[in-house]
């Protein structure tokens, strides 16, 4: 064959045989992304766990302030407002 020929030819499948193939390589692409993503959003929130309520009263002591439970709260109220 000659260095002109197309692809298509060569490989002797048709288009929709190639597009399907595409399909399915971009879905289980997908389907892996997903996993890997996920798999590791866990293990990082594993190790840096989102700011609580114990991490907020340390912290005020830490500044030498004895927190109230209504400053605790209020702070978490704001941290939550915050993240979204």
């Amino acid at each position: 064959m000659s260095v002109g020929t197309n692809f298509v030819v060569l490989s002797g499948m048709g288009t929709g045989a190639w597009i399907g193939i595409l399909v399915a390589v971009l879905i289980v692409a997908f389907i892996g992304g997903f996993f890997t993503a996920r798999t590791l959003i866990k293990k990082e929130l594993k190790k840096n766990p989102p700011i609580n309520e114990k991490m907020i009263r340390a912290m005020y002591q830490e500044m030498g302030i004895k927190p109230s439970e209504s400053k605790i709260k209020q702070v978490m109220k704001r941290m939550e407002r915050a993240s979204k």
